[in-house]
């Protein structure tokens, strides 16, 4: 309801840019032929009447059943001779707020969101997805397709915001007010990039888990997976997994001053797997002195030998629940793709070979800056008035945590924090894992978080976060701008938000 009253504000607060005239079937059909945008075609113009669209595949068909009445323009976008980024811009046919949301993808993308367009539209906004240049969720595209990888690094996403904004603009007559993009994963690195390759893109941005540094990252989940698959001896089996996360939590759980099932400051957490050696036979509750090792390098950082410089920080303890998927059966897919496909350019590639002190400036200097977004200027998109959310879990397993924290300290490093916390927040997320998931509450919405901040100027502080279980609330708590924590406050319910406050550690 407050979303939704804070939307009809806008709307009425802005009478020039909003839609106060619903538009016609026709007005939708006529941009196939009257849409004219650089290197683009429009493939279809279609009006889509409320609660009537399908997704391709039957895809997120219960959110679909609640969506107003749309126009649904498709457009094929090539800025290079090998570029083929299909995107789609779905517009409101009334009740449009004025603004532009465009929304990222997952992994190495592939395909259109519609589940994130879905709740875009449904917000009252004009939104925009890509499927990145490319059909398909492995990296087979980039060999022998340079541009394809670019269109994937940033091109698709840059380009899909000015088409996209330009579309609307067609359409209603009037360019958005305000354009923001919201992405978490591989498109929370998608986020940096625009922001520090695009600044004029967006007014304001969200990033989530942010791989920033994709191809560093890589380094530390293959050395997860070679730890794990060093011998038949290192592999740590599924059933021995909430073991390790009971004995961590265990471990730190109380280094908050509250024991209530989370690690609330994991970098202060000095838990050793080491704890749970087998006195007697193997089982489930106990690890071999091998799986002891591999439990360390999960969470150890990599390191340059030849340099003894950091690559990439390791896991957090707590994030042992999620780390069958990092260091289970197989490689990690994403990871694992971005060095056959892009690096060593080899489908047969194995990962048993790959090696910090002989590969790392192979693939820092193949990537190029087209996957890496590490660039700490972000000056041009500040002084548009942009805004910067970060929000990464403390559970996640794909993208090191600690990755953000870094990134966020360089940045107070090189913008000062004055200038920084204008523009800037970051929110750690005790108990989450990648993008959602996990022990803790992680169920937060941080577009009307966005809105206040941009729209308003009343900078984010505690955002309420919610834990959900069989569609009941079953705890809230605040997430916290970082360094601060959320501290109980000694009295009432420790599943009530109200009974905590963000206080530094």
């Amino acid at each position: 309801m407050r979303i939704a009253v804070a939307i009809l504000t806008l709307v009425l607060a802005a009478p020039v840019h909003a839609q106060e005239v619903p538009l016609s079937a026709a007005d939708c059909a006529n941009l196939a032929a009257s849409l004219k945008l650089p290197n683009t075609t429009v493939t279809a113009a279609q009006p889509v009447a409320a609660g009537q669209f399908k997704a391709p595949g039957g895809g997120a068909s219960q959110a679909m059943a609640t969506l107003p009445a749309f126009c649904r323009v498709s457009l094929t976008i090539k800025p290079s001779s090998d570029s083929d980024i299909k995107s789609e811009v779905w517009l409101p046919m009334g009740g449009w707020n004025g603004k532009f949301l465009q929304v990222g993808n997952g992994a190495w993308g592939g395909s259109i969101q519609y589940g994130a367009l879905a709740d875009s539209l449904r917000r009252g906004y004009a939104a925009a997805s890509t499927d990145t240049g490319h059909a398909g969720t492995d990296a087979s595209f980039a060999v022998g397709h340079p541009e394809k990888l670019i269109d994937f690094g940033y091109r698709s996403v840059h380009e899909r915001a000015v088409q996209g904004k330009a579309t609307v603009k067609a359409l209603y007559g009037v360019a958005p007010r305000l354009s923001y993009f919201k992405a978490c994963s591989a498109v929370g690195r998608q986020s940096f990039m625009e922001a520090q390759r695009s600044p004029e893109d967006f007014d304001a941005i969200i990033g989530g888990a942010p791989g920033y540094n994709r191809t560093d990252a890589a380094f530390q989940t293959m050395q997860m997976y070679q730890a794990t698959h060093k011998d038949a001896a290192s592999f740590i089996p599924a059933a021995k997994l909430p073991a390790i996360h009971r004995a961590a939590i265990d471990a730190c759980d109380g280094l908050d001053g509250l024991k209530d099932g989370l690690i609330g400051e994991p970098t202060k957490c000095e838990f050793d797997p080491g704890v749970l050696v087998c006195k007697g036979a193997d089982g489930p509750g106990c690890l071999t002195p091998a799986q002891i090792a591999a439990a360390r390098r999960i969470y150890a950082p990599v390191i340059d030998p030849r340099t003894g410089q950091e690559v990439s920080t390791g896991l957090e303890p707590g994030s042992e629940l999620h780390w069958d998927s990092v260091a289970g059966d197989r490689p990690h897919p994403m990871y694992n793709d971005l060095l056959r496909f892009v690096v060593f350019k080899d489908p047969n590639w194995d990962y048993r070979t790959l090696d910090v002190a002989k590969h790392l400036d192979l693939a820092r200097k193949v990537d190029g800056g087209i996957l890496a977004a590490t660039s700490t200027d972000l000056k041009p998109f500040m002084n548009r008035g942009g805004k910067l959310l970060i929000y990464h879990g403390w559970e996640d397993q794909n993208i090191p945590p600690l990755s953000s924290v870094n990134y966020y300290q360089r940045l107070l490093k090189a913008m000062g924090k004055e200038q920084a916390d204008s523009a800037v927040r970051l929110y750690m997320v005790p108990g989450m894992g990648h993008c959602g998931g996990g022990d803790g509450p992680n169920v937060f919405d941080m577009v009307a978080v966005l809105e206040q901040w941009r729209e308003h100027g009343r900078a984010p502080a505690a955002i309420p976060a919610s834990k959900i279980e069989e569609g009941r609330v079953v705890r809230t708590r605040p997430l916290c701008p970082y360094p601060q924590i959320a501290r109980y406050k000694g009295s009432g319910s420790i599943d009530q938000a109200e009974n905590f406050a963000c206080t530094m550690p």
